[in-house]
C-alpha cells in the first residue's frame, strides 16, 4: 500500500486529513461562494443562490461532490458549522474519506490521519504559508490556503463572507471584515434557519 503522497490530493481532502470533516465542509462551502453558488443570509448562515446562476455555473465546470452535497443543503438558510452533522453531508464525507483509506492516509478503523498523511499536511503548510495580500491568487490556491491554514486563510481572504457566514467569530476577523472580497457573494433575505432535512438548526460542534 502507498504512503499516499504521490496522490494529488484535492483541498478538501487536505482540510479533512489536516483538521478533520468540519474543515472539509469549510472548504466546501468557500468553493461554492468562490463559484458564486452560495450567499451569506440570516446572521451566520448561508444558503444557495437562485437557480440561473447555479446553472449557469455548473454549466461550466461542476463542484466537487462534497461541494454538491453542501450545496444540496442549502435550499434554505444553515449554519455552516452545523452542516457536518446533516446525513447527506456526512455520507458524501465518508465517501470521500474512501480513496484516502485505500491510498493508506486513513488508518482502519476510525479513519483518522496517518502519520504520513499528517507530515504531507504540514508539508504544504510550510510549502503553501499565507501571503500578505489575498490578490492575484486563484480560486482553486485560495481553496488550498483555507484547507491548510484554517481560520487565518478566511480572515485574510474571504473575510466578509467568513464574517456574515458564520465561518469565523466576529471578534477573530476585526478590521479585516470591512475588506471587500469576491463581488459574487451578496446578500441574500431572510427565511427559516432550517437544516438539510428541513429541522431546525444551529451551530455547533462535529
Amino acid at each position: 500500500m502507498s504512503d499516499g503522497t504521490a496522490i494529488r490530493l484535492e483541498p478538501h481532502e487536505i482540510a479533512l486529513l489536516g483538521d478533520g470533516p468540519r474543515a472539509a465542509v469549510t472548504v466546501a462551502v468557500v468553493e461554492l461562494y468562490l463559484r458564486g453558488l452560495v450567499e451569506p443570509d440570516l446572521p451566520g448562515t448561508v444558503r444557495a443562490r437562485v437557480a440561473d446562476a447555479v446553472e449557469a455555473v455548473d454549466a461550466v465546470q461542476p463542484p466537487s461532490p462534497l461541494a454538491a452535497a453542501v450545496h444540496a443543503c442549502l435550499r434554505a438558510p444553515a449554519a455552516p458549522r452545523a452542516l457536518v452533522k446533516d446525513p447527506g453531508i456526512r455520507l458524501a464525507v465518508a465517501v470521500v474519506r474512501i480513496p484516502l483509506a485505500e491510498a493508506g492516509l486513513l488508518r482502519y478503523p476510525l479513519l483518522g490521519a496517518t502519520r504520513s498523511a499528517r507530515r504531507h499536511v504540514r508539508d504544504l503548510r510550510h510549502g503553501y504559508p499565507l501571503p500578505t495580500s489575498r490578490h492575484g491568487l486563484s480560486d482553486h490556491e485560495r481553496l488550498l490556503l483555507v484547507a491548510l491554514h484554517g481560520e487565518a486563510a478566511l480572515r485574510l481572504l474571504v473575510p466578509r463572507f467568513a464574517l456574515r457566514a458564520g465561518l469565523v467569530r466576529r471578534a477573530e476577523v476585526g478590521g479585516a471584515a470591512r475588506l471587500k472580497d469576491s463581488p459574487r457573494g451578496t446578500s441574500g433575505g431572510g427565511g427559516a434557519f432550517l437544516s438539510c432535512g428541513g429541522g431546525g438548526g444551529g451551530g455547533g460542534g462535529e
